[in-house]
């Protein structure tokens, strides 16, 4: 993420003499749909009167151009039958261009910045995409949804507006087709060994408080370990960052992997500083009771992943972070061969002062940008409702996860499994063919977003258990629009990476001891030093601005 960051600042600056072009596509209301530019002579292949739910097929064989994100736990191969069936249904063959995944960001940045793109540019995480926007390099997408009937009926159907307003730029319009989910997808919570709880009378904890209350009679039972210990420190600017998402949440913040400098104040109805929202500090207190009563691990905050499992095997620690893929493939499996009668569970994230909410915005994934390029195209048209079918159908997000009823799956109803022979995922370990490896599929460049039904099929069933009890709670607001202007943007860039550091060392300090809580106004002082107000006030001044001319 700090890459794709430092390409941002670059490539905005780099991007600083051309901020005119942006104007170039016309502003007008920020409707979809912009000037309705004249596509008649785009329309090689297209499908007269295409519709949601119908089957793409193009009128004439096409291919297109993209950007491929190999990933080396399934490197790609030519030969797979996610190509050839894609090619069956949609007449339609994609030319990878096929870039490490390690590399993926720089090469993607160089590929643009060079005019030699691809057609399709998926992996796209936002707010990357605003790096190429004033240069013109990449299309205002929403002006071509009108092209794309599945991506409207589910924006509509699952009430997605005010998400698909959050990624809007200063002109209204947005860069980037974000794969769109019907409900929200958590990650991340606490996992417990729920033998040794069972051992000793104690219940999986439902709040932040109750967390508190179990690790303390582990550290009286166990007095020589520290019942929690964590990971996810490395190679991320936010040491813990999977604890802190997950911990900001129950206080109403973002923190860790989802700390953003800026957050919305719904009731004040304005930005606010996030690190120096009262929640935070509450956040930061949990924490700092925590190591101080040393119930937690203080080097979590710098230990490697493979130090942090190996206490949680050596049975130095009884609760860790996880996510339903490394619980049941990292944990339980080695657990399992390693200390009998193991047992651990991940709980749904405890509730802490916000109650029993997520976060705002988490139904949109990465997604695709589009070249600008593409336009001038004469199979324009049909390529938009090719992207409409494969990423945004029900039918073309089935082919993308699950590949071929009868061949690589079979389905009863909601119920999907892979035929025998087959291992998705680690499901059978022993099989002879792997769903992403061998055949394409369930391939992260192709397959994010969907409906419930969908999405969940590829649940194990601790995640079907997790995820069932996070979809009950409420989700926080989205962020409403405050898209920066170019000149704008170059500035708030050279604030917010000083200050986010700032905050990050400090939040370490306070949760560590090194600093005591007792200095936080001089902590808020320092922020204020380092252009803290500056940049919350170019933020409002944003939201203003958009909402005024956008409504």
């Amino acid at each position: 993420m700090m890459n794709a960051g430092q390409l941002s600042r670059r490539q905005i600056l780099a991007a600083a003499g051309f901020i005119g072009l942006a104007t170039v596509t016309g502003c007008g209301s920020g409707d979809d749909g912009g000037d309705s530019k004249d596509l008649s002579k785009k329309q090689n292949g297209a499908m007269k009167n295409y519709r949601a739910g119908q089957q793409f097929k193009a009128a004439e064989p096409l291919s297109f151009s993209v950007l491929h994100n190999n990933n080396p736990v399934y490197p790609m191969k030519n030969g797979w039958l996610f190509w050839k069936e894609l090619t069956k249904r949609t007449g339609v063959t994609l030319k990878p261009v096929d870039v490490p995944l390690a590399d993926y960001e720089k090469k993607r940045s160089v590929l643009i910045g060079a005019g030699d793109a691809p057609f399709l540019i998926p992996k796209t995480y936002h707010p990357s995409e605003v790096a190429f926007v004033s240069s013109g390099a990449i299309l205002p997408v929403s002006d071509y949804v009108k092209l794309m009937p599945n991506f409207r009926e589910k924006v509509r159907k699952w009430k997605l507006e005010p998400e698909l307003d959050s990624i809007r730029q200063s002109d209204g319009k947005y860069y980037l087709l974000p794969g769109l989910h019907e409900k929200v997808k958590a990650g991340y919570s606490l996992s417990f060994r729920t033998d040794v709880l069972d051992k000793h009378g104690l219940s999986l904890p439902t709040t932040w408080d109750e967390v508190h209350d179990v690790l303390k009679a582990l550290k009286e039972e166990y007095p020589g370990t520290y019942p929690f210990s964590d990971r996810w420190s490395t190679n991320t600017p936010f040491p813990c960052g999977a604890l802190f998402s997950y911990l900001g949440q129950a206080f109403g913040v973002r923190a860790g992997w989802t700390y953003d400098n800026i957050s919305f104040d719904h009731k004040a109805r304005k930005y606010v500083f996030t690190g120096a929202q009262d929640g935070y500090r509450q956040m930061v207190e949990y924490l700092r009771g925590l190591v101080a009563e040393k119930l937690m691990d203080p080097e979590s905050f710098s230990q490697t992943d493979d130090q942090a499992l190996q206490k949680l095997l050596a049975e130095k620690c009884y609760a860790m972070s996880a996510n339903p893929q490394e619980l049941v493939q990292n944990y339980r499996y080695n657990l399992e061969k390693q200390v009998e009668g193991a047992k651990i569970e991940m709980v749904p994230v405890p509730l802490g002062p916000a109650g029993p909410v997520v976060l705002g915005g988490s139904r949109l994934e990465n997604g695709v940008m589009i070249s600008s390029k593409a336009l001038k195209s004469d199979s324009f048209v049909a390529m938009m409702q090719f992207v409409d079918w494969l990423w945004y159908s029900d039918e073309g997000q089935r082919l993308a996860r699950w590949g071929v009823e009868g061949v690589t799956y079979t389905r009863s109803g909601s119920q999907y499994k892979p035929k025998p022979g087959i291992s998705l995922m680690g499901s059978d370990p022993d099989a002879p063919k792997d769903m992403q490896k061998d055949y394409g599929f369930y391939n992260g460049v192709f397959a994010y977003g969907g409906s419930r039904e969908l999405v969940s099929s590829m649940f194990s069933p601790d995640e079907k258990k997790f995820q069932d009890a996070m979809a009950q709670r409420e989700q926080l607001p989205i962020d409403p629009a405050h898209p920066l202007q170019s000149f704008e943007q170059e500035q708030a860039t050279l604030w917010d990476t000083p200050l986010k550091d700032h905050v990050i060392q400090n939040t370490l300090q306070f949760v560590l001891g090194k600093r005591p809580l007792s200095q936080w106004n001089a902590y808020l002082a320092e922020l204020k030093s380092k252009n803290m107000q500056q940049l919350v006030d170019l933020h409002n001044k944003a939201y203003e601005r958009f909402k005024k001319e956008n409504g």
